[in-house]
């Protein structure tokens, strides 16, 4: 069988293919990439080579795959995280998304890493977003993410699966520094008073899932989901920085900031390219998303739909000692 795996220099992409490396079920693994070096130096940096990998290059947005392309199954894990504009967000995760699946054989069953934050914070009065919660996304983010499944679900009915994950955590994820920084120094600040209560998700455990669902039987995904993940526990603000902080053998005070200078922060970041690109995720658009007191989801139904349950049983200590010690090696930290 082949598979086309799109965002393999990614966070969660990376690791996917790691774990495909180790995974002989596929006899040729295609990866359409914008920046061949990088994808070299990655593995070579990994100490892998494989045979069954088969890169292509592509050019921005518009997927232009080799002609003959037709995979049996497409994991779709790239996508724009970060952006100034709701163009920007719109372009790649939604057209760029459609402009990939147009060149796809009619054959190809298709997984599409989406995100929670499609649907929003979890409503009020709530444990947990469930499957059957309307979806209010309430950034620029999540607005692509939604609105590129409902285009999606009416190209592509059954062959489609779309997967929720919360936050996830892991090695290979470069974004988490910031955390590990603010974990380091003897102040730290997060946003408002209030605890705020988070899934998340290992990310060996998302490929996992992944994979789990990719090997069922294509009558299994005659419900297209979208499926949310997490690894059955919610953590608060201050767990995860306390967590990171033991992960780096560090000691400091957390302290609390009204949410109005974090907005106030945000405009300041957008303004400023390098701030943008050292904290992206403080950027206006996904301060908002930092703004709720509750992100948590229900990941029962995926569970009980393909039997796979998170290894990891939501093990954060774990989960941010091996990402520190990623990062170390990179020399970030």
């Amino acid at each position: 069988m082949e598979l086309l795996l799109t965002g393999s220099t990614g966070f969660v992409g990376r690791n996917l293919l790691l774990r495909l490396h180790r995974d002989h079920r596929w006899s040729r693994i295609i990866l359409p990439i914008r920046d061949p070096e990088k994808l070299r130096s990655q593995l070579e940096g990994e100490g892998i080579s494989d045979q069954r990998f088969a890169p292509c290059c592509v050019t921005g947005d518009f997927w232009e795959l080799p002609p003959g392309t037709a995979p049996d199954l497409v994991i779709h894990a790239a996508g724009l995280l970060f952006a100034r504009s709701r163009e920007e967000y719109f372009e790649t995760n939604v057209e760029g998304t459609l402009r990939l699946m147009a060149q796809l054989p009619r054959t190809a069953r298709i997984i599409v890493l989406s995100s929670q934050a499609a649907g929003g914070p979890t409503p009020r009065g709530k444990l947990a977003r469930s499957m059957d919660d309307h979806d209010r996304p309430v950034s620029l983010y999540g607005a692509s993410k939604l609105t590129m499944e409902r285009e999606l679900r009416n190209r592509l009915g059954p062959r489609l699966l779309i997967l929720r994950p919360p936050m996830v955590l892991g090695p290979r994820d470069a974004a988490t520094l910031p955390l590990f920084k603010m974990a380091a120094g003897a102040i730290r600040l997060k946003p408002g008073f209030k605890a705020k209560h988070y899934s998340w998700i290992d990310v060996e455990d998302l490929c996992d899932a992944i994979l789990a669902s990719a090997l069922v039987a294509p009558d299994d995904w005659q419900k297209n989901g979208p499926f949310y993940l997490g690894s059955g526990t919610t953590i608060t603000d201050h767990e995860l920085i306390a967590t990171a902080a033991r992960a780096i053998n560090a000691q400091g005070v957390t302290l609390a900031l009204p949410q109005m200078i974090i907005q106030l922060a945000s405009l300041v970041i957008d303004a400023i390219p390098a701030w943008r690109v050292a904290i992206p995720s403080l950027g206006r658009d996904r301060v908002r998303e930092i703004l709720p007191d509750r992100w948590a989801c229900d990941s029962t139904p995926f569970s009980e739909h393909f039997g796979c349950n998170p290894s990891s049983e939501g093990n954060l200590e774990k989960t941010l000692r091996s990402t520190a010690e990623w990062l170390k090696k990179q020399g970030k930290i």
